[in-house]
């Protein structure tokens, strides 16, 4: 009988403890689980209550997290100090136009990985001008605010930024199309007049467009054949140059020597090297769209962008044999490294050199072993 009984016991305690144990898979699966409601005598159960605690702060303080839309004018009220006007400009656009509508009611703890890649894949297919959706580029701009916000609110509210691991689209490498120097005195020689000067310093100084339409007087220094690079005028503003590899001293050749010789005359009276009728800045835009693409295609030369002007000078004076550091500095490149990358599949079309110096090096070599050999057998 006592035997018989233990056995439904047994039995007894396997269904109570498979009914604890279902429960208990039950609670960890909805993530309700509390160590020390089963196991309160265990050694363990202080440790899991800390966790638990830990736990339910964490959760807490990512609730507490401030809204995408508040944060944002937060953080950029604070970081636009370190930002020159423009890109301040550029950020706040990125913000009104695509961070906020997309990911403004959500808190700043609550992203997820998942919700960025979900808010850049929308990027990609977002209508800019034509219907054409945003390149690549444009994309990784927009992207950027919102790695540096969210990292920042990441190190204020102590949790894991979600942009780990994500990287920025890769950008299509597109060729640079430079004029050759027959094209570019062609040019030169067709454009208006008041605007031969300005396009032959464009052609011959790699100057961007910002640089020469900010250039001062105070700037060029005719004794040491020199034009300064210290200011930029970008988005009606006259500022500090893109970075500091860019405040640089360029070199006058002789025709950038007689162009600015012969500029001055017309507005030295003023500040600006290069001006509107009124003595102000030129608007890049109106200047592309009423002198420069209507020559390109009066000449019949392919249509491309003015910073083209840019790599002409790169490409013209590789080709003239320039020393390649020499090069970079007055493009305003800290290294050689771009310099090579970009420009020097042209050279050899330029130069003519593209293999045959080394043909002649190996037959040079070849007939004077044939004449050594020649004297050789004459020898009595």
């Amino acid at each position: 009988m006592a035997e018989g009984g233990s056995k439904v016991m047994a039995i007894d305690n396997r269904k109570k403890l498979q009914k604890i144990i279902e429960r208990m898979e039950a609670e960890i699966l909805l993530g309700s689980f509390v160590y020390v409601n089963y196991f309160p005598k265990s050694k363990r159960a202080a440790m899991f209550d800390e966790l638990e605690k830990k736990g339910t702060q964490q959760l807490d303080e990512r609730v507490a997290t401030p809204f995408i839309k508040d944060f944002a004018m937060t953080w950029f009220d604070t970081k636009k100090v370190e930002w020159r006007n423009s890109y301040q400009q550029t950020t706040m656009n990125h913000l009104i136009a695509y961070i906020v509508p997309r990911l403004g009611d959500k808190r700043v703890g609550d992203i997820t990985r998942a919700d960025i890649l979900d808010f850049r894949s929308s990027l990609a297919k977002e209508p800019k001008q034509k219907s054409k959706p945003l390149k690549a580029t444009s994309i990784n701009k927009i992207m950027m605010p919102l790695r540096i916000m969210l990292e920042d609110a990441a190190d204020r509210y102590d949790f894991t930024s979600p942009f780990k691991r994500i990287k920025s689209l890769k950008i299509e490498r597109t060729d640079v199309a430079p004029f050759t120097i027959e094209e570019v005195m062609l040019f030169i020689n067709a454009v208006r007049k008041d605007f031969k000067s300005y396009y032959t310093v464009r052609f011959f100084t790699g100057m961007r467009t910002g640089e020469i339409d900010g250039l001062q007087w105070k700037h060029v220094d005719f004794d040491r054949r020199e034009i300064l690079v210290r200011e930029t005028y970008v988005r009606n503003e006259l500022t500090y140059t893109k970075n500091n590899s860019s405040q640089r001293e360029i070199y006058m050749s002789q025709p950038v020597f007689d162009a600015l010789k012969k500029q001055f005359e017309t507005t030295g009276h003023g500040d600006l090297v290069f001006c509107n009728r009124d003595g102000g800045f030129l608007t890049s835009k109106n200047v592309t769209d009423r002198v420069w693409y209507p020559l390109l295609e009066h000449l019949g030369l392919k249509r491309r962008v003015p910073y083209q002007s840019r790599h002409t000078a790169a490409t013209l004076w590789l080709a003239a044999g320039e020393a390649p550091e020499w090069i970079a500095r007055q493009m305003g490149h800290t290294t050689t490294e771009m310099l090579f990358r970009i420009y020097s599949r042209y050279v050899p079309n330029l130069t003519r050199k593209d293999g045959s110096a080394f043909d002649r090096l190996l037959q040079n070599q070849a007939s004077s072993v044939s004449d050594a050999m020649e004297v050789k057998d004459a020898k009595p």
